[in-house]
């Protein structure tokens, strides 16, 4: 069969031309071959930024200071309502300090909090829920009945130990949600490890002589990331919750450093008179929370590799 030679100045064609990360991160592959286009979720996206831009650099964004009391302006409502002030957009609390001013800088401790209880708590429950389902036998026993026994400790009482013998702070905020995830992490994580290990490319592996700290990281480990990131974004709102439980009752960071979750604590008692000191963090914890599964959502799909069949 004579062999046709392509003209040296013959434009490429689109099967010779390579496809841009970007456009492949955009694009599916059904099961019949067929591409689409991926529905990038934006505004979750949009919201996640700009609450992110909050977090850093919230000493320029805030129009006031997140602290500072001014009892004649206590308990002012946001500007669009009777009686409220240009210079409070959002109102003020029952000290008189800006609402606005104490949500943005509110936005760095939250996000602070939840990143690193997440990633302390949500690494260990990973590491744990990895070496209990591939390794079995009595590791496995052993490190699930600790499971159990995180699961039946109480969460708060250990955080107000944690608070008497540490002292209030940063630290003892993270410790005491890291204790309270890293269970759930690794039960659900050892689930999928122990279906993942009776996978034939386990089996093939394990022929080929590789050890098994190289097939849990290399073969285990990518397979159960997604099943991570949907436990990571589930698990913000569960973080920012328990950060306020904590700080209201003395266990997380004192006042009056302003986050989400004590916000809403100090408002609850008032919601009849000044229902937005604790309904406007309310809705930013609603706001972030459901972006972040959203967004979490789609970026599991994208790294899905059922999904990416050539």
């Amino acid at each position: 069969m004579a062999v046709v030679d392509r003209p040296q100045n013959a434009l490429p064609t689109t099967a010779d031309t390579p496809r841009p990360f970007w456009r492949s991160l955009l694009t599916l592959r059904g099961s019949a071959g067929v591409r689409r286009t991926a529905r990038v979720p934006w505004i979750p996206i949009v919201i996640i930024s700009v609450i992110v831009v909050m977090a850093v650099f919230a000493p320029l964004l805030a129009p006031q200071s997140p602290i500072d009391q001014t009892l004649r302006d206590k308990m002012l409502p946001p500007v669009w309502m009777e009686g409220g002030k240009d210079k409070y957009l959002l109102g003020t609390d029952h000290f008189g300090r800006d609402i606005l001013s104490r949500l943005i800088h509110g936005a760095r401790v939250s996000l602070l909090v939840a990143l690193l209880a997440l990633t302390v708590g949500g690494g260990v429950g990973l590491l744990i829920g990895i070496v209990s389902g591939y390794v079995g036998g009595k590791i496995d026993a052993i490190l699930m009945r600790l499971v159990d026994a995180a699961f039946t400790f109480p969460a708060i009482l250990f955080a107000l130990l944690l608070a008497v013998t540490m002292g209030q702070g940063l630290g003892t905020l993270v410790a005491a949600i890291s204790l309270l995830l890293w269970a759930s992490f690794a039960r659900v994580i050892r689930g999928e490890v122990l279906a993942l290990r009776q996978r034939d490319f386990v089996a093939l592996a394990k022929v080929r002589g590789c050890s098994s700290i190289r097939i849990m990281l290399t073969h285990i480990l990518p397979n159960v990331l997604n099943t991570f990131m949907v436990l990571v974004t589930l698990n913000i709102g569960v973080v920012i919750i328990a950060e306020a439980s904590l700080s209201f009752l003395g266990a997380g960071i004192p006042p009056p450093t302003p986050t989400w979750g004590l916000m809403i604590s100090e408002g609850r008692g008032r919601i009849a008179e000044a229902w937005w000191v604790a309904l406007i963090p309310g809705i930013a914890i609603t706001l972030l929370v459901l972006s972040v599964n959203l967004f979490g959502d789609w970026l599991r799909d994208r790294l899905d590799p059922r999904l990416r069949q050539l």
